[in-house]
């Protein structure tokens, strides 16, 4: 899942995705609050003489979150390393990027846990002064730094696919007023651009036939029912 900060910076949002079991690159704003690796919440208060034994984590003026541009401040140069993600118009698009492993710090002081550990990743163009992008993922603690990146960066080639299945392949053109004529119209525009995309592959510099017979891609259709109608078509004359 990606999202830009508009979505990223939502806890409730990315709490969500993680309990439906999803992996998720998105974006954040420069003053989301995180743990710097390896610090954390302070435990929850010793027990007193009466009452129930505290359970929520704490913190006090001495042990803070930092934003995630103070983390990305605190780097120094060897921290950053040059990473390329795709091959653009005018050339090969590179950049400077760190990643920290953090733990969200968004109300944890009402949670019995703290957060789990995540991925911030940090872009800083050597012509910037200070950095320009944050991501936050759940992605595993394996994962290398180029392919993080990369999978951050796929958003702008889904921003790309939407734009042009708005304008070319006709998206944005319906005028409907139900869900379900919507979702019919979505699904031609979409199967059309696919199809499109496909066939794109075949020339250069996408591709050639030979790379995709190389790669075995095929569209798995899924079998129809015995019984299946499709909605308003007539019923067969059983009696003939």
């Amino acid at each position: 899942m990606l999202a830009d900060a508009a979505y990223g910076d939502d806890s409730g949002f990315r709490e969500g995705l993680i309990s439906l079991e999803l992996c998720y690159a998105v974006g954040i704003k420069s003053a989301t609050t995180l743990w710097p690796p390896g610090i954390g919440p302070l435990p929850p208060r010793p027990k007193g003489k009466t009452g129930r034994p505290p359970r929520l984590l704490q913190r006090d003026k001495t042990h803070q979150p930092l934003s995630a541009k103070e983390l990305a401040l605190c780097l120094s140069a060897i921290d950053l390393r040059i990473v390329s993600w795709r091959e653009g118009t005018r050339g090969v698009m590179r950049s400077r990027f760190a990643a920290l492993r953090v733990r969200p710090a968004h109300r944890d002081y009402w949670r019995k846990e703290p957060h789990p550990e995540h991925w911030l990743l940090i872009e800083w163009p050597k012509t910037e002064k200070k950095p320009t992008k944050y991501w936050l993922s759940n992605l595993p603690a394996s994962i290398a730094l180029p392919k993080l990146v990369a999978t951050a960066k796929l958003r702008w080639r889904i921003e790309r696919d939407y734009e042009e299945l708005k304008q070319e392949l006709g998206l944005g053109h319906f005028e409907g007023r139900n869900w379900r004529g919507f979702h019919h119209h979505a699904t031609l525009s979409i199967a059309a651009y696919g199809f499109l995309v496909k066939e794109r592959c075949l020339f250069p510099p996408s591709g050639n036939s030979r790379q995709l017979e190389a790669a075995d891609i095929q569209i798995h259709i899924p079998p129809v029912q015995f019984d299946y109608k499709p909605r308003g078509a007539t019923r067969p004359n059983r009696t003939a």
